[in-house]
């Protein structure tokens, strides 16, 4: 593994001159900090980003938290010059440091930041974080022609997040792209062109057979583009050696199937939800793995979960009592990117019920994290995308 440290680089992509003096001072000396919840964690035009987009969040063993966005620097475009952004908060949310740039590609895209913490391996006995995440230099379509290449890299960190390893591509393990140009390598059959972690948070297999397994849900197209996105498959990929190695998973058996997440069920099986690209079908997809997210028994369309064709977040949460139950958030709308609701299922998915409206307006992507036995956070994009907020709630089980 790489031993180099990168440190977090301070707004330093911007010009001093589009800051006051005593803003920078704000930023920099006593951190970027609000007193009340829910609270506005990235907001257009801040640090020179005209975009926040992907929230990601997780929560350290410590109980630091880390939430992580795509910061845009041109508009809010999927491609362009993008960067991995981060802030932290060392009080459950209530106060956050100031913004970091964890991830660039020069003035490409780094994005789908996707957290994972790998809490079995003895070398790391506090744990040890990885980010996982896409570079890509083209837009989605471009990419979807066969014109651009989406790769696959991870950074870990072992400090809660305050320095990060090199970055380790991974791109020929857990990716099949046909591009010899960009890289002679580069020559699957499988010929996979567009890209993307889950995104969101990622997980690791605490019980069975396969525990410490760390698992990232993802998606890819292959081959030239189908009409209703039909060359979209969502699949996943896992480590079993703390990411000194990595393989695929089989492919989703639903053309259309997209932005990927999953969660753990109470007997080991693991859930994958995913996005109908498609627009076939407005709800989301479900399919469930036995081996630990190798393969995946046949997706069913799950008509309790509708959704307009976005991205949503799964997390399996404990109680105080050990008991498990599984939460989803996702747009409680199949026509408009609005209502953002988060859902519970206390029967392994087989039924759901919704626990709590986040967001009656504007909303689009979220990701949820644990923060107590009782209390959940949520990262999410509002008003247009022009801010990604976080907020807390109360679960019972």
């Amino acid at each position: 593994m790489p031993t180099g440290k990168i440190s977090f680089k301070y707004i330093s992509k911007f010009p001093v001159k589009m800051y006051s003096r005593a803003v920078l001072l704000i930023l920099l000396f006593c951190g970027y900090r609000i007193s009340a919840q829910p609270v506005t964690l990235f907001q257009k035009g801040e640090a020179g980003y005209q975009c926040f987009r992907i929230p990601a969040i997780m929560r350290t063993p410590s109980g630091t938290l880390l939430a992580f966005a795509e910061g845009r620097v041109n508009n809010c475009g999927d491609f362009g010059d993008v960067d991995i952004v981060m802030k932290r908060s060392h009080d459950q949310g209530k106060t956050w440091d100031e913004l970091r740039v964890v991830a660039q590609n020069d003035t490409l895209q780094a994005g789908n930041p996707a957290p994972v913490f790998d809490l079995t391996d003895p070398r790391y006995p506090q744990g040890r974080l990885f980010l996982v995440y896409n570079t890509g230099n083209a837009s989605e379509q471009h990419n979807r022609e066969g014109k651009g290449v989406r790769e696959v890299l991870y950074m870990t960190s072992v400090d809660a997040g305050a320095t990060w390893s090199v970055p380790t591509n991974i791109t020929k393990s857990v990716h099949r792209p046909f591009n010899p140009a960009y890289n002679p390598k580069y020559i699957a059959k499988e010929d996979w062109r567009s890209y993307a972690n889950t995104p969101g948070h990622a997980l690791q297999l605490t019980r069975g057979r396969h525990r410490g397994r760390l698992l990232i849900p993802a998606n890819h197209s292959a081959g030239p583009p189908q009409k209703n996105f039909k060359d979209y498959r969502a699949h996943a990929f896992y480590s079993d050696d703390h990411g000194k190695t990595w393989k695929l998973s089989s492919v989703l058996d639903y053309p259309g199937s997209n932005e990927s997440t999953a969660a753990q069920l109470s007997d080991g099986r693991v859930l994958i939800n995913m996005r109908d690209q498609s627009g076939s079908r407005k709800y989301r997809l479900l399919a469930e793995s036995t081996n630990g997210g190798k393969t995946w028994s046949p997706v069913r369309v799950e008509t309790q979960l509708p959704d307009p064709v976005c991205e949503g977040s799964m997390l399996e949460v404990t109680g105080p009592d050990g008991k498990t139950a599984i939460l989803f958030s996702n747009l409680d709308s199949q026509t408009k990117r609005e209502n953002l609701t988060v859902y519970q299922s206390l029967d392994d998915a087989q039924t759901w019920q919704k626990i709590k409206v986040v967001e009656t307006g504007s909303a689009a992507y979220s990701d949820l994290v644990q923060l107590t036995d009782s209390t959940l956070g949520i990262l999410y994009e509002s008003d247009n995308y022009g801010k990604i907020i976080f907020a807390t709630f109360e679960v019972a089980f």
